[in-house]
């Protein structure tokens, strides 16, 4: 391990949060953060998964409504949120991955952080704009053997239609439909951008370039998260 991941990992001590519309690439960076500075990274859908496979009250809570296909109350959620951060391995921080949504959302985890003595999170906002998310999002598609993802504009196949590991037939995902990608980004900016400026407000936000590469994009994450300071 380099000195400079070593004393980010001393330093992280809070809730790293990722902002974005679908396709900016915040599930790939919540992951590169956790990896590289060895701390969990928490999904709200394995947090519910976890609960129903373990019959807590909570998950006895979450069962039906999840069932029903219906969201779960922010209630349920903090609560799973706030039993998941107390365990010993999210001391040295942790990556939050879907979360918060709305601005009651992010009202109340932060009195739940400073209740356990996180303080403010860092949030990451990565920014990229409409037609470019529209490219990316609308121009997937994924092999129906293996799951590889391709890119008909970015990434595409040597064979039209065909996977080049093995072959698959390449699809395209309900959810990567243009009209239905046109639907995400306009419930986004409707309920989730309204946490940008929240955030922005209270100092705690930084834009990241969302239309580098993968790479770059995470260069410029990195470095913002070795600069964090222990409260």
């Amino acid at each position: 391990m380099d000195s400079a991941v070593a004393m980010a990992r001393m330093a992280v001590q809070r809730a790293l949060i990722f902002l974005g519309p679908p396709g900016a690439g915040k599930g790939t960076q919540a992951r590169r953060i956790a990896e590289r500075y060895g701390i969990p990274h928490l999904s709200t859908g394995d947090m519910f998964r976890d609960h129903v496979r373990r019959d807590t009250e909570l998950g006895r809570r979450a069962r039906p409504i999840m069932e029903r296909g219906e969201l779960v109350p922010d209630e349920i959620v903090l609560g799973m949120i706030e039993e998941r951060i107390a365990r010993p391995d999210c001391r040295q921080g942790f990556v939050l991955d879907g979360f918060p949504r709305t601005l009651a959302q992010a009202e109340a985890l932060d009195r739940l952080l400073e209740a356990h003595g996180f303080g403010r999170p860092l949030v990451l906002h990565l920014v990229a704009d409409e037609a470019q998310l529209l490219r990316r999002l609308a121009g997937r598609r994924t092999c129906k053997l293996c799951g590889a993802v391709y890119n008909m504009y970015d990434h595409p196949p040597k064979v039209p239609g065909r996977c080049d590991d093995d072959g698959g037939e390449l699809v395209e995902r309900p959810d990567d439909r243009e009209d239905v990608v046109r639907q995400r980004l306009t419930s986004y900016h409707h309920q989730t951008r309204p946490l940008v400026e929240y955030y922005r407000a209270r100092g705690v936000l930084v834009d990241v370039d969302g239309t580098a590469d993968i790479e770059a994009v995470s260069h410029q994450v990195f470095a913002l998260v070795d600069r964090i300071a222990v409260p």
